[in-house]
């Protein structure tokens, strides 16, 4: 038993990479086709890394901001693409970049690079909007991305959509017998990062989420201001929160202020 428990826990170091990211890859080109004004843009951060950044712009010429959207684990920026109208129809900009690996980004991937690229995006934000003018929106893997750049930078405010309170706190949802602390290469503490953030914080979560389960989630109700709100969306999954019209309702709420 001893010999099968070290086996396995190896097994799941050495895998974990391919567990938290699934990207898909583009030929850098090929040119993307939305269904709506975009304009894509690279950002080298040095010689051999580059981040791949899709702006897209809503209708009207006159903006409100913009919302730094961080996605999850899964595909790359076509993925998520169509939950861009959630926020241009208030008249924001929706800027996505993609991590390293996915889509036409491309370089070395860890925790610390991950934050840094978020940092060159928010920074090339602030080159156009003030700070209460950006929006910045985790969903899934990104929830704790948006969390810790809401934490170092200031924001009009931070929406999480299915957030997990840390990566081996997630880990410990699915294999709770393993030392996760420290066997996570990954940590992004989101509990931590949202103490210190003083804008407003608003949580979507779905009761029946399988992928980040909500028992894990709901226990960031306790590093929460007053103010902040935590939405439970009863009977919502992972990935079908945008279906349900409590979830816009809040969001369209938080927009138009």
């Amino acid at each position: 038993m001893v010999l099968v428990y070290a086996l396995i826990g190896i097994i799941l170091y050495y895998i974990q990479d391919y567990i938290l990211f699934q990207p898909t890859v583009i030929e850098r080109s090929i040119p993307y086709k939305f269904e709506m004004p975009f304009e894509e843009v690279d950002l080298a951060i040095n010689e051999t890394d580059t981040v791949n950044l899709v702006k897209f712009f809503p209708q009207d010429s006159v903006r409100k901001g913009v919302v730094l959207y961080f996605h999850g684990n899964r595909g790359n920026v076509k993925r998520y693409a169509r939950f861009v109208k959630n926020f241009t129809v208030h008249g924001y900009e929706v800027w996505i970049e993609d991590y390293p690996g996915y889509g036409k980004s491309v370089g070395q991937r860890t925790e610390k690079i991950l934050y840094g690229e978020a940092e060159q995006v928010y920074k090339l934000a602030r080159s156009k909007y003030s700070s209460d003018s950006i929006i910045i929106y985790g969903k899934s893997f990104g929830t704790g991305i948006a969390a810790y750049l809401a934490s170092v930078q200031p924001c009009q405010q931070l929406i999480l959509e299915t957030p997990y309170y840390s990566v081996p706190a997630l880990f410990d949802a699915y294999a709770p017998i393993y030392p996760n602390s420290r066997m996570a290469k990954y940590k992004i503490p989101t509990n931590e990062y949202l103490q210190e953030i003083k804008q407003p914080i608003t949580i979507f979560h779905g009761t029946d989420d399988g992928v980040i389960p909500y028992r894990s989630a709901v226990k960031l109700k306790a590093v929460l201001k007053p103010t902040d709100q935590f939405i439970t969306i009863e009977k919502g999954i992972h990935r079908n929160l945008n279906e349900f019209p409590l979830y816009h309702r809040v969001l369209d709420s938080l927009l138009r202020n």
